[in-house]
């Protein structure tokens, strides 16, 4: 893995964590494209620098993180799932970060679910985060632990769970973003204590890996922060169906690319 690697990959990542499409699916893609190997450390890049944009979330929606604690009781109740199944399911978590096919498979059945959840969920009785009881809260943070699958997309997981509750597409997709915050803190932390116990890498070698991860995480940040008001504003105008529609056509392509020879089947 080299800087030009990490850029491409931090681009990526804040660009699509915010939408329906999977970053997750599309940094594996991107890593098997520009032959970089899945080696450990890959595997926490794509994690860490997921962080660095969440907390694009903490910045524009800074006010809400200090409202009440009613606020962090519900990310604290709809993180739960991913937390439990995280932990029970992490090595075949991991397994499945290494197929370019899951992704693919992932990626169509995903946007045919979003050429339809518009019109499946379009009366919505909460729109405000206030009105999310707690255990919507935990039923969303079950719909999210379907992101587990790379592919599928935490962020579209989350947002349909939502919408099935009553939530306004707007309300699904803020409490989205502000259950990533946990989440992925979470997670990140969990994976870095692990690749750190685990590590035989040299000080040197450490050193650059160290680095690589806040270049990316600031870029990831920084992409990030212009990337969710679009989407919010897109959303509210047009839906889910384009997303939908981009999902199938990557998923094809992946899928042909899959079984002709590509890269990416040597992954």
């Amino acid at each position: 893995m080299n800087i030009i690697h990490v850029i491409v990959l931090a681009i990526i990542e804040g660009l699509t964590e915010f939408l329906p499409v999977s970053s997750t699916g599309h940094m594996v893609i991107a890593s098997s494209l520009m032959g970089i190997s899945k080696d450990e450390f890959v595997k926490l890049f794509e994690i860490v620098i997921q962080l660095g944009a969440i907390l694009a979330v903490v910045v524009l929606y800074f006010k809400r993180f200090f409202k009440s604690l009613d606020f962090y009781y519900k990310l604290v109740v709809g993180v739960i799932p991913a937390v439990i199944l995280g932990v029970l399911l992490k090595k075949y978590i991991d397994a499945l970060l290494e197929s370019p096919l899951v992704v693919a498979v992932a990626f169509v059945v995903g946007g045919v679910i979003l050429l339809f959840v518009d019109e499946w969920f379009n009366k919505p009785t909460v729109t405000e985060e206030k009105n999310i009881s707690y255990l919507t809260a935990f039923k969303i943070g079950c719909f999210q632990c379907l992101a587990m699958v790379p592919g599928v997309s935490r962020s579209a997981a989350s947002i349909v769970g939502g919408m099935s509750q009553k939530l306004s597409r707007t309300a699904a997709a803020e409490f989205s973003f502000f259950l990533a915050v946990p989440t992925m803190f979470g997670a990140t932390v969990k994976d870095l204590w692990d690749f750190h116990k685990h590590s035989t890498l040299s000080a040197d070698v450490m050193h650059q890996d160290m680095k690589y991860l806040l270049i990316g995480s600031v870029i990831a940040f920084i992409v990030a922060l212009m990337a969710i008001r679009t989407f919010i504003t897109f959303l509210e105008q047009k839906g889910f169906k384009v997303f939908g529609w981009y999902r199938i056509f990557a998923g094809i392509v992946i899928i042909i690319l899959y079984f002709t020879g590509n890269a990416l089947h040597n992954m």
